[in-house]
Parts: structure tokens; sequence; C-alpha cells
């Protein structure tokens, strides 16, 4: 049965000659498995750019209850990016962020204020120009509301962390996650690099404590050498 959804890529394999598997989050049904056919062949008009990460989309697509991996009817751009594919930086950040959703959005099921704060966060990042350093913290501390385990305070992090902790946090490191932690993304938090850097390990600990099969996040050393 086909049914009408924006979705959000999150990452693509290649699958045989020309076609790919795509995986995208879907505001109708969740996360979900499309195979696309013939999108990497020399006619398909560099259709392959609508499934770069992040890419926002409106789409036409078959789904049924059961069934691991499904076909694409439709498909078009919802939002054109502005800077995001451009701009070295914020694609390291878009890199980072995908590798993130693929180990923490696992429910087939519909989660339209999760969906809502992904496509508002993605704009939000695209959109500006500056003042988002401290964007990649700020997504996780967020994104940890919709799935369950938000903290309120840095000690709620600090003391999960602990036992994995070298060295004490200091008062600066917490005044700054706490900062982190209560203010949108416009309001702008001074952090130096050094203890930026820290907070986003804290940070990564405490989702490894909280998702199951969370692991190494292999796109955190980019984002280091590119942005903090």
């Amino acid at each position: 049965m086909l049914h009408k959804t924006r979705g959000i890529v999150i990452n693509y394999i290649k699958y045989r000659e020309t076609s790919i598997i795509v995986k995208i989050y879907t505001e109708e049904f969740g996360i979900q498995t499309y195979i696309e056919n013939g999108v990497r062949s020399a006619k398909s008009k560099n259709k392959i750019a609508l499934f770069q990460p992040l890419t926002l989309l409106d789409l036409v697509v078959y789904h049924r209850d059961t069934g691991d991996i499904f076909r694409i009817s439709e498909i078009k751009c919802h939002t054109a990016f502005q800077t995001l594919p451009y701009h070295f930086i914020k694609s390291g950040i878009a890199i980072f962020m995908t590798e993130v959703l693929n180990k923490t959005l696992k429910e087939e099921t519909p989660n339209h204020d999760m969906f809502q704060f992904l496509l508002t966060s993605i704009l939000y990042l695209d959109h500006h120009e500056k003042g988002y350093e401290n964007f990649p913290i700020q997504f996780l501390l967020k994104l940890s509301r919709y799935l369950g385990f938000a903290p309120q305070e840095s000690d709620e992090i600090l003391d999960q962390v602990g036992a994995i902790r070298i060295y004490a946090a200091t008062d600066e490191e917490k005044q700054a996650l706490n900062s982190l932690i209560i203010n949108r993304y416009n309001e702008y938090v001074a952090v130096s690099n050094t203890i930026r850097r820290q907070i986003l390990e804290y940070v990564l600990r405490f989702y490894s404590l909280h998702v199951e099969n969370f692991g190494e996040v292999r796109s955190l050393q980019i984002l280091k050498e590119i942005m903090i």
C-alpha cells in the first residue's frame, strides 16, 4: 500500500551494480530501509544526490506491517540545503550526526516529536553561518530527551561516567555542561576548545551507558580535527 511521508536520509550502501539500500528515518513509520534500483546508473541524472546524509525528502513509499525492505514510489527533495553539503565543517558535523542516528534510531514506529526535532536541528545547522561550535554536544543532549534518558544537570552525566573517567570534572566543565543542557541552539555558550572536547567525551560515554551496542563513534576524530 502506498503512503506519503517525509523522511531524513541516514545512510546508504551500494547494492549490486547500480542500486542502493538506503536507511531513512520517516515521519510516519520511524526508521525504515528501502531499496532503490538504478540510482547509480548513468541515466539516473544524479539522483544519488537525494540520498546524501541528512537530506530532507518528500516520499511516497510502499509499506506494510510485515517486511524488512520496501520500495520508494516517488521521491523529491523537501527542503534544499543552503550550506550543509558545501561547507566542510558542517559536512563533518553531518557525518557525526548520521553515525549517532544510525546507532540510536531503532524504532519502526512513528515519533512525530522526534522527527520534528531532527528536522529543526538539521535546518538550524544549515541556515546558521556562525556560532555552532557547540552544536554537536547540544544535539546529543537534546536528542537524549527523545531517546528517554535526558539529563537534567551535569552531575547526572558525570556521576554515571565517573567510573570510566581518569580525572574529576572541573567546576568550569560542570558549569559549561549545565549551560549546554539548558540552553537552546541559538543561546551561545562560550567554551574553550579543550573543555568542549572533554564535555563531548563525557556525553558520548553517557550515551554508551544508555544505548545498547552504541560502541565507538568513528567520526569523532574527524569532528575534533575540523571543529573542536
